[in-house]
């Protein structure tokens, strides 16, 4: 077994797989252009379910610090800098005490990047957007909903948002922003699937998508808001 695969036994799974990996990146043990382990592998090594490690994976896939090339594997990106993660960051705000705290940060972010996406759009990614909001639709309403889908085409949809603003500082801050919200995000769109709220969260994305064709500012934050919803149990 390598030395930083080591087995875990902590409650939150998927964080302490990122901080496996992430420490591993930052001491020098992976480096860019490493092969990591198989989904299998990293399960049976650190001891921990393969839905974890396939969730955690997604998370570093998503910010860029890891790259899934589909023929051989997944790898750690050529760009990685060490400054990018800091496991103590995983620590102190994917913790659950501060999920408040963390959705402020959220929407503030997501509030800015709005607005400098309205500011800047073209026709084209407008109808982009358009196209992205009628796949979530499609995911949320044409048949029995898939919480995994749903998800994946509510990321897709504030993606084309992100790449509106043209600006790399503003996309990376953003991308970091998402990923720490990962598993919260994920929780909201699962709990209103399964609730029977789809086409309530539908809705609360097509006016964003309204903002944005109309290049309008009025109300946008309430309007960023309008798209949290809170697990009731």
């Amino acid at each position: 077994m390598s030395p930083y695969l080591k087995k875990i036994e902590r409650p939150s799974v998927v964080q302490y797989v990122i901080d496996t990996l992430t420490n591993a990146l930052l001491n020098g043990e992976l480096k860019p252009g490493d092969r990591i382990p198989t989904e299998m592998e990293l399960s049976e090594q650190l001891g921990v379910a393969r839905n974890s490690v396939r969730e955690a994976v997604k998370i570093l896939v998503y910010i860029g610090v890891l790259e899934i090339r589909r023929a051989d594997g997944t790898f750690v990106c050529e760009g990685f800098s060490d400054s990018l993660v800091d496991p103590m960051i995983y620590g102190m705000i994917l913790s659950r005490e501060n999920v408040q705290e963390l959705n402020e940060l959220r929407a503030m972010m997501e509030s800015g990047v709005l607005r400098l996406a309205i500011e800047k759009c073209t026709d084209g990614e407008i109808e982009q957007l358009r196209m992205r909001l009628e796949d979530l639709r499609a995911a949320l309403l044409d048949g029995p909903a898939d919480p995994e889908k749903a998800f994946e085409r509510d990321n897709a949809f504030h993606e084309v948002i992100t790449g509106m603003c043209q600006n790399a500082m503003v996309s990376k801050i953003n991308s970091m922003v998402m990923m720490l919200t990962w598993s919260t995000r994920k929780e909201s769109v699962e709990y209103m699937v399964r609730s029977g709220r789809c086409e309530e969260l539908y809705r609360a994305h097509e006016r964003v998508y309204d903002l944005v064709a109309s290049r309008r500012t009025h109300g946008l934050y309430d309007t960023v808001r309008g798209t949290y919803f809170v697990n009731e149990k």
